[in-house]
């Protein structure tokens, strides 16, 4: 075996090595992949950059929420083929290195890697068979490394699918009370009217659970913040800005009796807002983003819901603490995301030309 053979091998095998390093810290190590390469950092990224740049520029805002939808499940597919390339690639230049071992015996890369290919998907004819023992070992490897990477995509796409489904009903649901944008100011409203007295409570306690458990998901796999909802007035981001603009609101503004359930919901998702700053590496400031007489307007409405509120003068220097700890980071996760709208929470100036076109009424048939 020559020089040029083993080299050939060594590659490969250096590029199966990186390929199962880079497939076990985004798929199997259950938690984020921070200051490492990661083919998923990396990849997905600058596309999303591209892709919203691409598909962003209509005037039809139902249009684009489709197009922007469509590229999380777009991007794992294309991680899923780029690491199957890799996995066949890197057994192609063993299987070239060791092509005198098969017979017939591989004359050219084009076959090493039709072997390779057929025998990851699997798909082997039996046209080539290993004839010695390192031949076979590697063959067999690579087998079971077919069937692996099978099953670890399938647990993959039932954990993606599962998170995505468990955050968005959650989201959904909060459409009832907060609307969609959602609103803190509205969902604090709607909750002050009569027959509602502990929905408020249960909400705080409900989102503080969603906040843990995106806290888990979406840090182990970062992917997912590019699964859109299915509706176009509705982001994630958005209806978890809403429900922390909420807790600070009765913290600081009210002596509302719920303070105590929002303010465990605030630490729980003041913890998500800071790892998503630490993972992503969002460069933030400590700015409440809103001005004063947006928070005294707040007050005001509150107070008329029935709210017991306090001097606004008093109490804007701690809301403005508190926001400022979550704000920034929210905004530009909304901006980047391309959030809808919403009550002080992304790009208040998104595409405000944007409107859905009103039906065509077809005309009746002549009869």
């Amino acid at each position: 075996m020559g020089l040029d053979r083993v080299a050939e091998m060594v590659i490969g095998a250096a590029l199966l090595i990186a390929t199962f390093y880079d497939l076990f810290q985004t798929i199997v190590l259950p938690r984020p992949a921070v200051n490492k390469v990661q083919l998923a950092r990396t990849v997905i990224r600058p596309m999303w950059r591209l892709w919203k740049w691409t598909f962003n520029r209509g005037s039809r805002i139902d249009r684009s929420e489709a197009r922007l939808g469509a590229f999380g499940p777009i991007a794992l597919i294309s991680l899923f083929v780029i690491w199957a390339m890799a996995l066949m690639v890197g057994y192609s230049l063993i299987i070239d290195g060791l092509g005198s071992q098969f017979h017939p015996v591989l004359n050219d890369y084009q076959t090493a890697f039709y072997v390779s290919a057929t025998t990851l998907v699997p798909l082997s004819y039996g046209d080539f068979t290993p004839q010695s023992g390192l031949a076979r070992l590697v063959i067999i490897l690579e087998s079971a490394t077919g069937v692996a990477f099978a099953a670890v995509a399938i647990t993959l796409l039932f954990e993606l699918y599962g998170s995505f489904r468990t955050r968005e009903e959650s989201v959904v649901a909060l459409d009832a009370i907060a609307g969609a944008p959602p609103s803190a100011v509205q969902l604090l409203e709607t909750t002050a009217q009569p027959g509602m007295d502990s929905t408020l409570k249960e909400t705080f306690d409900e989102w503080r659970r969603w906040s843990a458990m995106v806290l888990e998901s979406h840090l182990a796999y970062p992917i997912l913040i590019y699964f859109r909802s299915s509706h176009d007035n509705e982001g994630w981001i958005n209806s978890f800005a809403a429900m922390m603009d909420a807790a600070a609101l009765i913290m600081t503004a009210t002596d509302d009796p719920t303070k105590g359930s929002a303010k465990l919901m605030f630490t729980v998702g003041n913890h998500l807002v800071e790892d998503m700053m630490w993972v992503f590496q969002l460069k933030t400031a400590s700015d409440p983003i809103i001005e004063k007489d947006e928070y005294r307007a707040a007050v005001g409405r509150l107070g008329a819901a029935g709210y017991r509120v306090k001097d606004v003068d008093a109490t804007w220097e701690q809301f403005a603490h508190f926001r400022s700890k979550y704000a920034s980071a929210l905004n530009l996760m909304a901006t980047n995301l391309v959030a809808p709208p919403a009550q002080w929470v992304g790009d208040r100036s998104y595409l405000p030309h944007r409107s859905r076109p009103r039906p065509r009424r077809r005309r009746a048939a002549a009869s």
